[in-house]
Protein backbone atom coordinates (compact mmCIF):
# COMPACT_ATOMS: atom_id res chain seq x y z
CA UNK A 1 0.00 0.00 0.00
CA UNK A 2 1.47 3.31 -0.58
CA UNK A 3 1.76 5.16 2.21
CA UNK A 4 3.14 8.89 1.27
CA UNK A 5 4.05 10.48 -1.73
CA UNK A 6 6.40 13.49 -1.60
CA UNK A 7 6.85 15.88 -4.52
CA UNK A 8 9.55 18.74 -5.13
CA UNK A 9 9.87 20.99 -8.45
CA UNK A 10 7.87 18.89 -10.72
CA UNK A 11 5.85 20.45 -13.27
CA UNK A 12 3.66 23.84 -11.26
CA UNK A 13 4.28 21.61 -7.81
CA UNK A 14 7.24 23.37 -5.72
CA UNK A 15 6.27 20.78 -2.82
CA UNK A 16 3.98 18.30 -1.63
CA UNK A 17 3.51 15.85 0.95
CA UNK A 18 0.40 13.55 0.45
CA UNK A 19 0.00 10.86 2.73
CA UNK A 20 -2.55 7.85 1.80
CA UNK A 21 -4.47 5.25 3.52
CA UNK A 22 -6.92 2.26 2.49
CA UNK A 23 -9.98 2.51 1.09
CA UNK A 24 -10.80 5.41 -1.51
CA UNK A 25 -8.79 8.58 -2.24
CA UNK A 26 -10.31 10.80 -4.51
CA UNK A 27 -8.36 14.23 -5.90
CA UNK A 28 -9.91 16.58 -8.00
CA UNK A 29 -9.57 20.10 -8.94
CA UNK A 30 -10.39 22.42 -11.94
CA UNK A 31 -9.38 21.40 -16.03
CA UNK A 32 -5.47 22.48 -15.73
CA UNK A 33 -4.60 22.87 -12.34
CA UNK A 34 -2.42 19.71 -12.35
CA UNK A 35 -4.08 16.48 -10.87
CA UNK A 36 -2.62 14.25 -13.33
CA UNK A 37 1.02 15.27 -12.27
CA UNK A 38 0.92 13.69 -8.75
CA UNK A 39 0.26 10.51 -11.39
CA UNK A 40 3.57 11.62 -13.14
CA UNK A 41 5.36 11.45 -10.06
CA UNK A 42 3.99 8.29 -9.46
CA UNK A 43 4.97 6.65 -12.57
CA UNK A 44 8.59 8.40 -11.69
CA UNK A 45 9.02 6.23 -8.61
CA UNK A 46 7.66 2.91 -10.73
CA UNK A 47 10.36 3.60 -12.79
CA UNK A 48 8.73 5.50 -15.83
CA UNK A 49 10.35 7.91 -18.11
CA UNK A 50 11.32 11.12 -17.26
CA UNK A 51 13.29 13.85 -18.06
CA UNK A 52 14.52 17.54 -17.46
CA UNK A 53 11.11 18.70 -18.74
CA UNK A 54 9.43 17.81 -16.28
CA UNK A 55 11.38 20.39 -13.65
CA UNK A 56 9.83 22.96 -12.55
CA UNK A 57 10.47 26.52 -14.47
CA UNK A 58 13.81 27.68 -12.35
CA UNK A 59 14.42 24.77 -10.46
CA UNK A 60 17.87 22.55 -10.93
CA UNK A 61 15.98 19.70 -10.04
CA UNK A 62 13.03 17.19 -9.20
CA UNK A 63 12.62 14.98 -6.58
CA UNK A 64 9.99 12.38 -5.83
CA UNK A 65 9.77 10.15 -2.67
CA UNK A 66 7.55 7.55 -2.13
CA UNK A 67 7.09 5.20 1.08
CA UNK A 68 4.99 2.01 0.86
CA UNK A 69 4.19 -0.83 3.79
CA UNK A 70 6.83 -3.22 4.35
CA UNK A 71 9.29 -0.38 4.94
CA UNK A 72 9.68 0.12 1.50
CA UNK A 73 11.40 3.30 0.40
CA UNK A 74 11.96 4.74 -3.01
CA UNK A 75 13.36 8.28 -4.56
CA UNK A 76 14.10 9.39 -8.05
CA UNK A 77 15.63 12.75 -8.98
CA UNK A 78 15.99 14.17 -12.32
CA UNK A 79 18.39 16.89 -13.13
CA UNK A 80 18.15 19.49 -15.37
CA UNK A 81 21.14 18.29 -17.19
CA UNK A 82 19.34 15.41 -18.02
CA UNK A 83 20.32 12.73 -15.17
CA UNK A 84 18.80 10.59 -13.07
CA UNK A 85 19.22 9.30 -9.35
CA UNK A 86 17.70 6.31 -8.01
CA UNK A 87 17.32 5.25 -4.10
CA UNK A 88 15.91 2.00 -2.76
CA UNK A 89 15.60 1.99 1.13
CA UNK A 90 18.29 4.79 0.83
CA UNK A 91 20.87 2.75 -1.49
CA UNK A 92 21.58 3.77 -4.73
CA UNK A 93 19.53 2.30 -7.04
CA UNK A 94 18.81 2.02 -11.05
CA UNK A 95 15.28 2.74 -13.30
CA UNK A 96 14.69 -0.95 -13.82
CA UNK A 97 15.46 -1.61 -9.91
CA UNK A 98 12.72 0.95 -9.32
CA UNK A 99 10.22 -0.84 -11.66
CA UNK A 100 11.01 -4.34 -10.49
CA UNK A 101 10.40 -2.96 -6.74
CA UNK A 102 7.52 -0.90 -7.50
CA UNK A 103 5.75 -2.15 -10.18
CA UNK A 104 4.21 -5.30 -8.56
CA UNK A 105 2.68 -2.80 -6.05
CA UNK A 106 0.35 -0.48 -8.06
CA UNK A 107 -1.59 -0.59 -11.45
CA UNK A 108 -1.97 2.70 -12.61
CA UNK A 109 -3.89 3.32 -15.71
CA UNK A 110 -4.41 6.59 -17.43
CA UNK A 111 -7.56 8.41 -18.64
CA UNK A 112 -6.81 6.64 -22.11
CA UNK A 113 -6.09 3.52 -21.42
CA UNK A 114 -9.46 2.11 -21.68
CA UNK A 115 -7.83 2.56 -25.65
CA UNK A 116 -6.11 -0.42 -25.23
CA UNK A 117 -9.41 -2.17 -24.95
CA UNK A 118 -9.63 -1.47 -28.66
CA UNK A 119 -6.45 -3.35 -29.45
CA UNK A 120 -7.06 -6.61 -29.71
CA UNK A 121 -3.26 -8.01 -28.96
CA UNK A 122 -4.05 -6.91 -25.57
CA UNK A 123 -7.12 -8.98 -24.65
CA UNK A 124 -5.33 -12.12 -24.28
CA UNK A 125 -3.34 -11.03 -21.45
CA UNK A 126 -6.74 -9.76 -19.53
CA UNK A 127 -7.79 -13.44 -19.42
CA UNK A 128 -4.22 -14.51 -18.30
CA UNK A 129 -4.14 -12.10 -15.35
CA UNK A 130 -7.88 -13.46 -14.33
CA UNK A 131 -6.98 -16.80 -13.78
CA UNK A 132 -2.84 -16.52 -13.62
CA UNK A 133 -2.53 -19.25 -10.66
CA UNK A 134 -3.70 -21.67 -13.59
CA UNK A 135 -2.42 -20.43 -16.77
CA UNK A 136 0.85 -18.57 -15.64
CA UNK A 137 2.52 -22.26 -15.29
CA UNK A 138 1.31 -23.58 -18.33
CA UNK A 139 2.11 -20.39 -20.09
CA UNK A 140 6.35 -20.64 -18.94
CA UNK A 141 6.32 -24.41 -19.77
CA UNK A 142 4.89 -23.17 -22.80
CA UNK A 143 7.67 -20.35 -23.61
CA UNK A 144 10.44 -22.68 -22.55
CA UNK A 145 9.17 -25.67 -24.94
CA UNK A 146 9.26 -22.86 -27.82
CA UNK A 147 12.72 -21.54 -26.73
CA UNK A 148 13.85 -24.83 -27.28
CA UNK A 149 12.30 -25.56 -30.72
CA UNK A 150 13.92 -22.46 -31.81
CA UNK A 151 17.18 -23.30 -30.24
CA UNK A 152 17.05 -26.92 -32.04
CA UNK A 153 15.42 -25.07 -35.50
CA UNK A 154 18.07 -22.83 -35.63
CA UNK A 155 20.88 -25.30 -35.28
CA UNK A 156 18.83 -27.26 -38.02
CA UNK A 157 19.32 -24.73 -40.18
CA UNK A 158 22.75 -23.66 -39.76
CA UNK A 159 23.91 -26.98 -39.57
CA UNK A 160 21.45 -27.20 -43.34
CA UNK A 161 23.43 -24.15 -44.66
CA UNK A 162 27.14 -25.15 -43.90
CA UNK A 163 26.50 -28.96 -45.71
CA UNK A 164 24.62 -26.74 -48.58
CA UNK A 165 27.93 -25.82 -49.77
CA UNK A 166 28.98 -26.02 -53.65
CA UNK A 167 31.08 -29.05 -54.19
CA UNK A 168 33.48 -26.32 -55.70
CA UNK A 169 33.84 -24.62 -52.20
CA UNK A 170 34.32 -28.16 -50.50
CA UNK A 171 36.87 -29.17 -52.96
CA UNK A 172 38.91 -25.76 -52.56
CA UNK A 173 38.49 -26.58 -48.72
CA UNK A 174 40.24 -30.14 -49.01
CA UNK A 175 42.93 -28.43 -51.50
CA UNK A 176 43.67 -25.50 -49.36
CA UNK A 177 43.86 -27.99 -46.49
CA UNK A 178 46.02 -30.24 -48.13
CA UNK A 179 48.55 -27.82 -49.53
CA UNK A 180 48.85 -26.82 -45.72
CA UNK A 181 49.51 -30.07 -44.36
CA UNK A 182 52.33 -30.45 -46.91
CA UNK A 183 53.83 -27.86 -45.37
CA UNK A 184 53.03 -28.44 -41.75
CA UNK A 185 53.95 -25.32 -40.25
CA UNK A 186 54.94 -25.53 -36.43
CA UNK A 187 53.80 -22.58 -34.02
CA UNK A 188 56.84 -20.21 -34.00
CA UNK A 189 58.87 -21.79 -36.56
CA UNK A 190 58.95 -19.08 -38.99
CA UNK A 191 60.38 -16.82 -35.76
CA UNK A 192 63.31 -19.42 -34.79
CA UNK A 193 64.21 -19.70 -38.40
CA UNK A 194 64.25 -15.51 -38.45
CA UNK A 195 66.05 -16.17 -35.53
CA UNK A 196 69.15 -18.18 -36.79
CA UNK A 197 69.93 -16.68 -40.51
CA UNK A 198 72.03 -14.09 -39.44
CA UNK A 199 74.71 -16.71 -37.77
CA UNK A 200 74.43 -18.93 -41.32
CA UNK A 201 74.65 -16.27 -43.34
CA UNK A 202 77.73 -15.03 -41.92
CA UNK A 203 79.57 -17.65 -40.40
CA UNK A 204 83.06 -17.20 -41.88
CA UNK A 205 83.25 -13.65 -40.11
CA UNK A 206 81.07 -15.15 -37.07
CA UNK A 207 84.10 -18.13 -36.61
CA UNK A 208 87.17 -15.59 -37.09
CA UNK A 209 85.46 -13.08 -34.97
CA UNK A 210 85.24 -16.31 -31.95
CA UNK A 211 88.38 -17.45 -32.42
CA UNK A 212 90.16 -13.57 -32.38
CA UNK A 213 87.85 -13.42 -28.72
CA UNK A 214 89.32 -17.46 -27.80
CA UNK A 215 92.92 -16.61 -28.17
CA UNK A 216 92.72 -12.92 -26.52
CA UNK A 217 91.56 -15.43 -23.50
CA UNK A 218 94.04 -18.52 -24.11
CA UNK A 219 97.25 -16.99 -25.83
CA UNK A 220 100.71 -17.15 -24.29
CA UNK A 221 100.07 -13.47 -22.72
CA UNK A 222 96.44 -13.26 -23.12
CA UNK A 223 93.76 -12.84 -20.32
CA UNK A 224 93.96 -16.24 -18.52
CA UNK A 225 97.63 -15.96 -18.47
CA UNK A 226 97.99 -13.20 -16.98
CA UNK A 227 95.13 -13.32 -14.33
CA UNK A 228 97.03 -16.59 -13.02
CA UNK A 229 100.25 -14.23 -13.00
CA UNK A 230 98.05 -11.67 -10.68
CA UNK A 231 97.06 -14.58 -8.91
CA UNK A 232 100.08 -15.98 -7.67
CA UNK A 233 101.67 -12.46 -7.14
CA UNK A 234 98.79 -11.94 -4.43
CA UNK A 235 99.45 -15.13 -2.94
CA UNK A 236 102.85 -14.12 -2.52
CA UNK A 237 102.32 -10.66 -1.28
CA UNK A 238 99.48 -11.88 1.25
CA UNK A 239 102.38 -13.56 3.11
CA UNK A 240 103.37 -9.91 4.56
CA UNK A 241 99.65 -8.11 4.01
CA UNK A 242 96.40 -10.38 5.04
CA UNK A 243 94.47 -7.98 3.63
CA UNK A 244 95.24 -9.24 -0.14
CA UNK A 245 93.32 -12.55 0.61
CA UNK A 246 90.29 -11.37 -0.84
CA UNK A 247 91.63 -10.10 -3.92
CA UNK A 248 93.30 -12.74 -4.26
CA UNK A 249 89.83 -14.88 -4.13
CA UNK A 250 88.07 -12.00 -6.93
CA UNK A 251 90.80 -13.12 -8.87
CA UNK A 252 90.37 -16.65 -8.79
CA UNK A 253 86.91 -16.00 -9.43
CA UNK A 254 87.55 -13.95 -12.53
CA UNK A 255 89.98 -16.96 -13.50
CA UNK A 256 86.73 -19.53 -13.13
CA UNK A 257 84.85 -16.71 -14.93
CA UNK A 258 87.20 -16.30 -17.96
CA UNK A 259 87.39 -20.24 -18.19
CA UNK A 260 83.64 -20.34 -18.44
CA UNK A 261 83.92 -17.49 -21.17
CA UNK A 262 86.28 -19.62 -23.66
CA UNK A 263 84.70 -23.20 -22.95
CA UNK A 264 81.76 -21.36 -24.49
CA UNK A 265 83.38 -19.94 -27.54
CA UNK A 266 84.94 -23.08 -27.91
CA UNK A 267 81.26 -24.63 -28.21
CA UNK A 268 80.14 -22.07 -30.29
CA UNK A 269 82.46 -21.99 -32.86
CA UNK A 270 82.01 -26.34 -32.75
CA UNK A 271 78.14 -25.21 -33.58
CA UNK A 272 78.80 -22.93 -36.72
CA UNK A 273 77.28 -24.44 -39.93
CA UNK A 274 79.68 -23.33 -42.78
CA UNK A 275 77.03 -25.33 -44.79
CA UNK A 276 75.64 -23.46 -48.12
CA UNK A 277 73.15 -26.33 -48.76
CA UNK A 278 71.60 -25.69 -44.96
CA UNK A 279 71.38 -22.21 -45.91
CA UNK A 280 69.70 -22.90 -48.76
CA UNK A 281 67.38 -25.05 -47.14
CA UNK A 282 66.24 -22.76 -44.52
CA UNK A 283 65.65 -20.52 -46.93
CA UNK A 284 63.89 -22.14 -48.57
CA UNK A 285 61.37 -23.52 -45.87
CA UNK A 286 60.89 -19.46 -44.30
CA UNK A 287 59.88 -18.98 -48.50
CA UNK A 288 57.07 -21.81 -48.22
CA UNK A 289 55.75 -20.50 -44.63
CA UNK A 290 55.89 -16.90 -46.01
CA UNK A 291 53.91 -17.99 -48.79
CA UNK A 292 51.25 -19.71 -46.49
CA UNK A 293 50.80 -17.03 -44.14
CA UNK A 294 50.61 -14.92 -48.01
CA UNK A 295 47.52 -17.06 -48.94
CA UNK A 296 45.98 -18.19 -46.03
CA UNK A 297 46.89 -15.92 -43.37
CA UNK A 298 48.04 -13.03 -43.00
CA UNK A 299 50.35 -14.32 -40.39
CA UNK A 300 50.82 -18.03 -39.41
CA UNK A 301 48.45 -18.08 -36.16
CA UNK A 302 45.60 -17.45 -38.82
CA UNK A 303 46.95 -20.36 -41.18
CA UNK A 304 46.80 -22.74 -37.91
CA UNK A 305 43.05 -21.51 -37.43
CA UNK A 306 41.94 -22.43 -40.91
CA UNK A 307 43.67 -25.60 -40.94
CA UNK A 308 41.42 -26.42 -38.00
CA UNK A 309 38.09 -25.29 -39.48
CA UNK A 310 39.00 -27.10 -42.92
CA UNK A 311 39.86 -30.31 -41.10
CA UNK A 312 36.39 -29.80 -38.82
CA UNK A 313 34.17 -28.96 -42.50
CA UNK A 314 36.10 -32.09 -44.19
CA UNK A 315 35.21 -34.28 -41.39
CA UNK A 316 31.37 -32.59 -41.01
CA UNK A 317 31.12 -33.37 -44.92
CA UNK A 318 32.18 -37.17 -44.16
CA UNK A 319 29.57 -37.43 -41.56
CA UNK A 320 27.08 -34.78 -42.47
CA UNK A 321 23.79 -37.17 -43.76
CA UNK A 322 23.93 -38.44 -40.12
CA UNK A 323 24.88 -35.02 -38.08
CA UNK A 324 21.42 -33.78 -40.30
CA UNK A 325 20.03 -36.90 -39.81
CA UNK A 326 19.81 -36.14 -35.05
CA UNK A 327 18.91 -32.66 -35.89
CA UNK A 328 15.98 -32.95 -38.11
CA UNK A 329 14.88 -35.41 -35.30
CA UNK A 330 15.83 -33.23 -32.08
CA UNK A 331 14.07 -30.11 -34.12
CA UNK A 332 10.83 -32.77 -34.68
CA UNK A 333 11.18 -33.84 -30.94
CA UNK A 334 11.44 -30.28 -29.60
CA UNK A 335 8.16 -29.50 -32.55
CA UNK A 336 5.78 -32.44 -31.21
CA UNK A 337 6.48 -30.99 -26.87
CA UNK A 338 5.59 -27.34 -27.89
CA UNK A 339 2.62 -28.58 -29.80
CA UNK A 340 1.64 -30.46 -26.79
CA UNK A 341 2.11 -27.51 -24.12
CA UNK A 342 0.35 -25.18 -26.65
CA UNK A 343 -2.41 -27.42 -26.66
CA UNK A 344 -2.36 -27.54 -23.23
CA UNK A 345 -2.11 -23.87 -22.35
CA UNK A 346 -5.30 -23.09 -25.18
CA UNK A 347 -7.70 -25.73 -23.81
CA UNK A 348 -7.13 -24.01 -20.36
CA UNK A 349 -7.97 -21.02 -21.61
CA UNK A 350 -10.86 -21.54 -23.00
CA UNK A 351 -11.93 -22.75 -19.82
CA UNK A 352 -11.25 -20.25 -17.95
CA UNK A 353 -12.89 -17.87 -20.47
CA UNK A 354 -16.13 -19.35 -19.29
CA UNK A 355 -15.78 -18.20 -15.70
CA UNK A 356 -13.75 -14.86 -16.91
CA UNK A 357 -16.90 -14.15 -19.27
CA UNK A 358 -18.84 -14.82 -16.21
CA UNK A 359 -17.40 -12.42 -14.42
CA UNK A 360 -17.13 -9.40 -16.56
CA UNK A 361 -20.38 -9.68 -17.19
CA UNK A 362 -21.80 -9.42 -13.45
CA UNK A 363 -19.12 -6.84 -12.82
CA UNK A 364 -20.46 -4.69 -15.80
CA UNK A 365 -24.07 -4.77 -14.17
CA UNK A 366 -23.71 -2.36 -11.19
CA UNK A 367 -21.81 -0.05 -14.06
CA UNK A 368 -25.51 0.96 -15.47
CA UNK A 369 -24.33 -1.14 -18.57
CA UNK A 370 -27.77 -2.76 -19.26
CA UNK A 371 -27.95 -5.93 -20.39
CA UNK A 372 -24.54 -6.27 -22.54
CA UNK A 373 -23.00 -9.71 -23.35
CA UNK A 374 -19.54 -9.94 -23.77
CA UNK A 375 -18.04 -13.38 -25.63
CA UNK A 376 -14.35 -13.89 -26.77
CA UNK A 377 -13.28 -14.80 -30.47
CA UNK A 378 -10.99 -17.17 -30.60
CA UNK A 379 -8.81 -18.22 -33.10
CA UNK A 380 -6.03 -20.50 -33.76
CA UNK A 381 -2.95 -19.19 -35.33
CA UNK A 382 -0.71 -21.48 -38.37
CA UNK A 383 2.60 -22.55 -36.44
CA UNK A 384 4.69 -20.30 -38.14
CA UNK A 385 3.18 -17.41 -36.46
CA UNK A 386 3.11 -18.55 -32.89
CA UNK A 387 4.30 -16.15 -30.44
CA UNK A 388 5.75 -16.08 -26.56
CA UNK A 389 1.79 -15.61 -26.10
CA UNK A 390 0.57 -18.88 -27.26
CA UNK A 391 -0.87 -20.32 -30.32
CA UNK A 392 -3.95 -18.38 -29.96
CA UNK A 393 -5.26 -15.23 -30.58
CA UNK A 394 -8.81 -13.91 -29.22
CA UNK A 395 -11.00 -10.81 -28.90
CA UNK A 396 -13.64 -9.63 -26.62
CA UNK A 397 -16.63 -8.96 -28.37
CA UNK A 398 -18.99 -7.10 -27.36
CA UNK A 399 -23.39 -6.66 -27.23
CA UNK A 400 -25.04 -3.85 -26.26
CA UNK A 401 -28.42 -5.73 -25.57
CA UNK A 402 -29.52 -9.39 -25.57
CA UNK A 403 -30.90 -8.70 -29.32
CA UNK A 404 -27.54 -7.00 -30.73
CA UNK A 405 -24.91 -9.60 -32.72
CA UNK A 406 -21.96 -9.75 -31.06
CA UNK A 407 -19.49 -7.57 -32.46
CA UNK A 408 -15.54 -6.18 -32.11
CA UNK A 409 -15.62 -3.69 -29.39
CA UNK A 410 -13.75 -1.14 -30.81
CA UNK A 411 -16.63 -1.12 -33.50
CA UNK A 412 -19.49 -0.56 -31.44
CA UNK A 413 -18.59 0.50 -27.84
CA UNK A 414 -19.13 4.52 -26.98
CA UNK A 415 -15.78 6.04 -24.63
CA UNK A 416 -18.17 6.09 -21.87
CA UNK A 417 -19.19 2.39 -22.48
CA UNK A 418 -15.41 1.38 -22.77
CA UNK A 419 -14.03 3.71 -19.59
CA UNK A 420 -17.11 1.60 -18.41
CA UNK A 421 -16.07 -2.22 -19.62
CA UNK A 422 -12.08 -1.00 -18.68
CA UNK A 423 -13.83 -0.70 -14.88
CA UNK A 424 -15.72 -3.66 -15.09
CA UNK A 425 -12.27 -5.27 -16.34
CA UNK A 426 -10.43 -4.35 -13.17
CA UNK A 427 -12.82 -5.09 -10.99
CA UNK A 428 -11.80 -8.67 -12.37
CA UNK A 429 -8.13 -8.12 -12.61
CA UNK A 430 -7.88 -6.15 -9.21
CA UNK A 431 -9.38 -9.71 -7.39
CA UNK A 432 -6.61 -11.69 -9.17
CA UNK A 433 -4.45 -9.03 -7.90
CA UNK A 434 -5.37 -8.38 -4.31
CA UNK A 435 -2.75 -5.91 -2.59
CA UNK A 436 -2.32 -4.04 -5.19
CA UNK A 437 -2.54 -0.26 -4.97
CA UNK A 438 -5.15 0.56 -8.21
CA UNK A 439 -4.58 4.09 -9.85
CA UNK A 440 -7.03 5.62 -12.04
CA UNK A 441 -6.65 9.10 -14.26
CA UNK A 442 -10.42 9.79 -14.92
CA UNK A 443 -11.49 6.65 -16.27
CA UNK A 444 -15.11 8.60 -15.99
CA UNK A 445 -14.40 10.54 -18.61
CA UNK A 446 -17.59 10.58 -21.02
CA UNK A 447 -20.06 9.87 -18.23
CA UNK A 448 -21.83 11.43 -16.02
CA UNK A 449 -25.21 11.47 -13.56
CA UNK A 450 -26.71 8.36 -12.90
CA UNK A 451 -23.62 6.01 -14.24
CA UNK A 452 -21.25 8.41 -12.63
CA UNK A 453 -23.10 7.26 -9.42
CA UNK A 454 -23.23 3.63 -10.37
CA UNK A 455 -19.17 3.96 -11.12
CA UNK A 456 -18.36 6.06 -7.94
CA UNK A 457 -20.00 2.87 -6.59
CA UNK A 458 -18.25 0.58 -8.37
CA UNK A 459 -14.78 2.26 -6.94
CA UNK A 460 -15.76 1.98 -3.48
CA UNK A 461 -16.53 -1.36 -3.48
CA UNK A 462 -12.87 -1.96 -4.94
CA UNK A 463 -11.44 -0.30 -2.62
CA UNK A 464 -13.01 -3.00 0.58
CA UNK A 465 -9.88 -4.87 -1.33
CA UNK A 466 -7.46 -2.39 -1.88
CA UNK A 467 -6.30 0.68 -1.93
CA UNK A 468 -7.86 2.63 -4.48
CA UNK A 469 -6.63 6.10 -5.96
CA UNK A 470 -8.60 8.02 -8.23
CA UNK A 471 -8.38 10.98 -10.01
CA UNK A 472 -11.71 12.73 -11.58
CA UNK A 473 -14.12 15.38 -12.53
CA UNK A 474 -17.11 13.76 -11.66
CA UNK A 475 -18.90 15.08 -8.14
CA UNK A 476 -20.89 11.58 -8.07
CA UNK A 477 -17.30 9.54 -7.75
CA UNK A 478 -15.55 12.02 -5.73
CA UNK A 479 -18.57 11.44 -2.78
CA UNK A 480 -17.34 8.22 -2.76
CA UNK A 481 -14.36 9.33 -1.52
CA UNK A 482 -12.72 7.84 2.21
CA UNK A 483 -10.45 10.63 1.50
CA UNK A 484 -10.53 13.88 -0.87
CA UNK A 485 -7.54 15.97 -1.68
CA UNK A 486 -8.24 19.11 -4.10
CA UNK A 487 -5.47 20.38 -6.38
CA UNK A 488 -5.55 23.88 -7.15
CA UNK A 489 -3.29 26.55 -9.10
CA UNK A 490 -2.55 29.76 -7.22
CA UNK A 491 0.59 32.37 -7.04
CA UNK A 492 3.71 31.58 -5.27
CA UNK A 493 6.58 33.45 -3.50
CA UNK A 494 7.97 34.74 -6.32
CA UNK A 495 5.46 35.59 -8.18
CA UNK A 496 5.43 32.33 -10.13
CA UNK A 497 1.94 29.98 -10.51
CA UNK A 498 2.22 26.66 -8.13
CA UNK A 499 0.57 23.30 -7.85
CA UNK A 500 -0.83 23.30 -4.34
CA UNK A 501 -2.82 19.80 -3.14
CA UNK A 502 -4.88 19.88 0.20
CA UNK A 503 -7.16 17.64 2.14
CA UNK A 504 -10.44 18.43 2.35
CA UNK A 505 -13.59 17.41 4.79
CA UNK A 506 -16.79 18.94 6.27
CA UNK A 507 -17.94 22.01 5.07
CA UNK A 508 -14.97 22.34 2.69
CA UNK A 509 -15.98 18.85 0.70
CA UNK A 510 -19.03 20.05 0.43
CA UNK A 511 -17.76 23.13 -1.12
CA UNK A 512 -16.00 21.12 -3.83
CA UNK A 513 -18.61 18.63 -4.84
CA UNK A 514 -20.61 21.58 -5.27
CA UNK A 515 -17.94 23.35 -7.46
CA UNK A 516 -18.00 20.33 -9.27
CA UNK A 517 -21.90 19.78 -10.23
CA UNK A 518 -22.65 23.87 -10.84
CA UNK A 519 -19.15 25.68 -10.85
CA UNK A 520 -20.21 27.53 -7.85
CA UNK A 521 -20.91 27.03 -4.71
CA UNK A 522 -23.99 28.49 -4.82
CA UNK A 523 -26.81 27.37 -1.98
CA UNK A 524 -28.49 25.17 -4.40
CA UNK A 525 -25.15 23.87 -5.43
CA UNK A 526 -24.72 23.41 -1.76
CA UNK A 527 -27.66 21.73 -1.26
CA UNK A 528 -27.18 19.16 -4.07
CA UNK A 529 -23.92 18.86 -2.89
CA UNK A 530 -24.78 17.43 0.61
CA UNK A 531 -27.74 14.70 -1.29
CA UNK A 532 -24.94 13.63 -3.52
CA UNK A 533 -22.70 13.39 -0.12
CA UNK A 534 -25.94 11.88 1.62
CA UNK A 535 -26.62 9.30 -1.06
CA UNK A 536 -22.80 7.83 -1.47
CA UNK A 537 -22.63 7.49 1.97
CA UNK A 538 -25.73 5.12 2.34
Amino acid sequence: MLEELHICDLALIEEVWLPFEAGLTVLTGETGAGKTVLLSALQLVMGGRGDATMLRPGAESTRVEAQFSGELIVARALMAGGRNRCLLNGALSTVGALSEAVGPLVDLHGQHDHQELLHPQNHLGYLDRSAAAAIAPLREAYQRALSDWQDRRDALTALQTQLAASAEQLEAGRIALAEIERIDPHPGEDDEIRASLPALENAGELAELIETAYGALYDEGAAIDLTGRVHEALGQAARFDPALVALQAQISEAQVLLSDVADGLRDSLGHIEHDPAALEARLSRLAELDGLAKRFGPTLEQVFALRERLAATAAMAGSGEEALAAAREAEATARAELQTTAARLADERRDRAVVFLEQLSAAAVPLQLGNVRFDFSFEDLPFEHWTSSGSQKLEILYAPSPDSALRPLAKIASGGELSRVMLALQTILGAADEGKTLVFDEIDTGIGGAVGTAVGRALKELSRHHQVIVVTHLAQVAAFGDAHYVVRKQDGESAQVVTTVSPVSGAYRTAEIARMLAGDATDAALAHAEEVLASAAE
